[in-house]
């Protein structure tokens, strides 16, 4: 026997045989029926009578009828390339509206203060820019105090005229005959708004720890207004850390003052409908919609349900060199950062804001968390969600109260600590410019866990928010 057939017999003697021994076409058609999953064709050749076994024939035909159907319909819908809308309404919480000064004092209540720090600033300007400042506020008394001779602003932080940073000379006058070391790390900002007399020489202040004259950290500008107004706000900050909540609260604008009208879903609104909080650095700013009462749901979109408002505006050219108010958006339980996510509308003209919402999901969607679980820093603002600003400026605050002993005057206050002034904490402000936070350096892998609402956008028109 050939092998091929010896193969062939011991496959059919090993292999059980389930199928039918005499294959005829209506055998094969009997065992399968019997034999198969698909019941409606057992049915059919179990069923007695030949109405039961038309009816079976039917149900099994019109099964497969079906099936052979929506196999088609699959298959058209696959190359059909179709496209599925679908449009839904919601009422949304209006967002809480802030808006803040950005000068955040009325003058004749602050003047007091800052008068001797205006008058050495308007000295600086002099000097650099051959400026008069005679007529840059006409407002002041004519019985303002002069300058004192040992010139004490620029004796904390000495303003600088740097020729090519080869050598310094303090501006206008050194307050002490010696010289002090300039470390090569110099930290450069500000933008070119206008040229000081030498196009070569180079405006910025100096920051020296009191107890080793030798350390110093360079501040320069290629703009000396922008020099001076920053030199500005370090003195105002130490000023304004030393005056009491209740009397810097009174110095500011009232809701009245700031907001002269105010028109919410067509209707009137006034300063009743705004809640007050004290920024540092804008003075008392106004919440609309904060959610302390509850939320307002907006339910149509566009300028017809939007909050429209009149703000009023003075003017300090030293501390900022615009005038107007900053507008915020933001969700109930965030805290407004003015100085981050601020948009400044100018006097004069009417600004429209839009906005769009969206919402980001944590686990398991993403690694991020809503509540900063993962981030081993104490947050200081108080009853507000989670989000990379609170992050980095409690850290930075932290850290300021740790290395300095006193709290950041533009920061949250934590516990059982006081803000840092010149007189009492000297190196404060070195220490503010070279904090050793992790957090604030750039390509932290901790920036990465905050979660924002974002997407707000500006155009021109009237005041509008929706």
């Amino acid at each position: 026997m050939a092998p091929a057939k010896k193969i062939k017999a011991k496959l059919k003697k090993t292999l059980p045989v389930t199928g039918p021994q005499a294959p005829t076409l209506r055998e094969l058609m009997h065992w399968y029926c019997m034999n198969t999953n698909t019941h409606g064709c057992r049915r059919i050749v179990v069923s007695r009578g030949r109405l039961r076994r038309f009816l079976w024939i039917l149900l099994t035909l019109t099964a497969v009828g079906l099936i052979l159907w929506y196999c088609t319909q699959l298959v058209l819908n696959y190359y059909k390339a179709s496209v599925s809308v679908t449009v839904q309404f919601h009422a949304l919480p209006f967002p809480a509206v802030t808006i803040c000064n950005i000068n955040p004092y009325k003058y004749s209540a602050i003047k007091k203060h800052l008068a001797e720090l205006d008058k050495e600033t308007e000295n600086a300007l002099r000097s650099l820019y051959d400026f008069s400042g005679s007529n840059i506020r006409e407002r002041r008394d004519a019985g303002d105090p002069e300058p004192s001779e040992d010139r004490r602003f620029h004796r904390y932080f000495p303003l600088m005229n740097l020729d090519n940073l080869t050598h310094q000379q303090p501006f206008p006058n050194p307050s002490s005959g010696s010289k002090r070391r300039m470390e090569a790390n110099i930290i450069s900002g500000g933008s070119s708004i206008v040229s000081v007399k030498n196009p070569q020489d180079i405006v910025g202040f100096q920051l020296c720890d009191s107890h080793n004259k030798s350390d110093c950290a360079l501040y320069t500008f290629s703009s000396g207004v922008n020099a001076i107004q920053e030199w500005y706000k370090l003195h105002y900050m130490n000023i304004m850390a030393q005056i009491s909540a209740e009397e810097k609260v009174n110095m500011s604008y009232s809701a009245e003052e700031l907001i002269l009208s105010c028109f919410f879903d067509g209707r009137s609104c006034d300063a009743r409908n705004f809640t007050t909080f004290h920024h540092p650095m804008h003075g008392n700013c106004y919440t609309f919609n904060s959610g302390q009462n509850g939320s307002i749901l907006n339910t149509t979109t566009g300028e017809n349900g939007a909050l429209s408002a009149v703000v009023r505006s003075e003017y300090n050219p030293f501390l900022v060199t615009s005038t107007g108010a900053k507008i915020v958006i933001h969700g109930q339980d965030e805290y407004p950062f003015i100085e981050d996510v601020g948009t400044e509308i100018e006097t004069a003209t009417a600004t429209s804001i839009g906005m769009h919402f969206s919402k980001r999901l944590g686990y398991p969607y993403s690694n991020c968390k809503e509540d900063g679980s993962d981030v081993n820093v104490k947050k200081l603002y108080k009853n507000k969600t989670y989000s990379l600003q609170t992050c980095l400026h409690s850290c930075f605050q932290n850290e300021m109260v740790k290395k300095c002993g006193c709290a950041q005057y533009a920061q949250p206050l934590p516990d059982n600590a006081e803000f840092c002034n010149y007189k009492k904490y000297p190196d404060w402000s070195k220490s503010s410019h070279h904090s050793t936070c992790p957090l604030l350096q750039r390509g932290s892998e901790d920036h990465a866990c905050c979660l924002l609402q974002d997407g707000v956008v500006v155009k021109s028109g009237e005041l509008v928010i929706w």
